[in-house]
């Protein structure tokens, strides 16, 4: 067994950066809502939702739904 390293939060971690690249390209600032909403229509596992869900309401920076989320956009 040569791949013993972790690998359940990597496809994860990159939806998210993808998701948050896309959403803030050309925006400072996203509403949770709208996160919520696009991660929703690009089908983000139920994991992602639940934590998207749970961010208070509110804008946020790339920087900052990253740090919350647990991706490394930025």
């Amino acid at each position: 067994m040569t791949d013993d390293a972790p690998v359940t939060e990597q496809p994860e971690t990159r939806q998210l950066d993808e998701l948050l690249d896309d959403i803030f390209r050309g925006q400072e600032r996203v509403t949770q809502a709208n996160i919520y909403r696009r991660a929703v229509s690009a089908e983000l596992p139920a994991e992602l939702l639940s934590r998207i869900a749970a961010l208070p309401e509110g804008e946020y920076a790339v920087d900052e739904a990253a740090d919350l989320l647990g991706g490394t956009a930025g």
